[in-house]
């Protein structure tokens, strides 16, 4: 490498700080969820390019003895361990900690989380201030009152605060502008195409390739699993119907699908799943399920398809705006529509297989992890 091109490569190396994670990598922590993988797959890429990266995870989900990953450094700081208060008081202990950091790029990942960045624009000047809209959390009916109305200050805030805001939604975009009158940028999650072939880990439960369902996310109300074990008490099928998946403060949610599942020997709860496992799971099953009430833009529901599977899930906007007519869609809690979709499911395999290979290709033209990295790359390294 000559001098010229030395000097530009030390010019173009940031140091970048990402705020508002749980832990760090996603598959360390029980109850991450798709910010987690994201911001994974951001940092460790990355760093790859020759950036100096740091991820803020919080003491209580984090391994203690890693202090780097694939390149990336982790930091970690303490939270008031509560639902309403630990991501709160996390982004703001560790933004007063990056304030004495020396910090090209502070991006934060949530709406909450960026309530805080107003804090590093008015003492670090030189510093650029981004946040990531991945979702619109107030929705979600697991937070009370007073949460919720945080949550819709920190919309505002999330557009106003930072230098730029970033949406994972042309869904998101096109609300930030008619709701608050607020251009973004629009930059998606991704997934890389997979092409699974073991299978070892499915023996530990008893599965058989293609010969099941899979719902994979977060346990809370919002993903509505209720709705979907409800829907699968009407369709005749010795075909299991595999739930992954844990949370943090919804015990109370949890207790109810345990009890639903009990009832129902085709339904399993088999907890939270990370790795070689969660991979085969989503690389072998006959179809996936999402319910969900709301999303930003599913980082699950990519990686499905990214395996070539069908995907069944709701109608709302921000997941008709990703299959592409690639899945099939149901209307919100409807119990009776979703029904009906698994029965047709089941008994065209010939539909599902055509239907996985669109996804897959939806997400090789649209959706790469490479592609989304360089356009965020582009927008640290952009004047606006």
């Amino acid at each position: 490498m000559n001098k010229v091109s030395f000097c530009a490569k030390l010019v173009c190396v940031m140091r970048i700080y990402f705020l508002g994670t749980k832990g760090f990598p996603a598959n360390a922590i029980v109850g991450g969820g798709g910010v987690e993988r994201h911001v994974e797959e951001l940092a460790t890429r990355l760093a790859g390019r020759g950036h100096s990266v740091y991820v803020y995870v919080r003491a209580h989900s984090a391994d203690k003895k890693l202090k780097t990953y694939r390149g990336v450094h982790i930091i970690r700081i303490p939270s008031w361990r509560s639902k309403n208060f630990d991501t709160i008081t996390h982004t703001l202990l560790s933004t007063l900690h990056v304030l004495f950091r020396r910090a090209d790029v502070i991006h934060y990942h949530g709406i909450g989380p960026s309530t805080c960045s107003l804090i590093p624009r008015l003492f670090k000047w030189r510093t650029k201030v981004l946040a990531t809209f991945h979702s619109r959390d107030r929705m979600d009916p697991k937070w009370s009152w007073f949460a919720r109305a945080y949550l819709l200050f920190a919309e505002w805030a999330c557009l106003h605060f930072p230098h730029q805001t970033i949406v994972v939604s042309h869904i998101l975009q096109i609300f930030c502008r008619e709701m608050y009158g607020k251009e973004t940028r629009y930059i998606p999650n991704g997934a890389d195409i997979s092409h699974e072939l073991n299978t070892d880990q499915l023996q530990k439960f008893g599965l058989e390739p293609g010969k099941y369902l899979l719902g994979l996310g977060r346990l809370v109300p919002n993903k509505a699993y209720d709705v979907l074990m409800e829907a699968y008490k009407k369709v005749e099928s010795n075909m299991p119907l595999i739930i992954a998946g844990d949370a943090e403060y919804a015990d109370a949610y949890v207790m109810k699908l345990e009890k639903m599942a009990a009832q129902d020997p085709r339904v399993r709860l088999v907890g939270y799943q990370i790795g070689k496992t969660k991979e085969q799971l989503l690389a072998h099953c006959y179809a996936f399920v999402q319910p969900s009430r709301s999303e930003g833009l599913s980082t699950v529901t990519l990686e499905a398809m990214a395996h070539g599977k069908t995907v069944v899930l709701t109608d709302i906007k921000e997941n008709l705006e990703l299959i592409d007519h690639s899945a099939i869609a149901f209307p919100v809690d409807n119990v009776r529509m979703l029904a009906q979709t698994l029965k047709w499911i089941l008994e065209d395999p010939m539909m599902v297989r055509v239907r996985g290979e669109r996804a897959q290709e939806v997400v090789r033209k649209w959706y790469s992890w490479q592609s989304v990295v360089d356009r965020i790359e582009k927008v640290y390294f952009s004047n606006s």
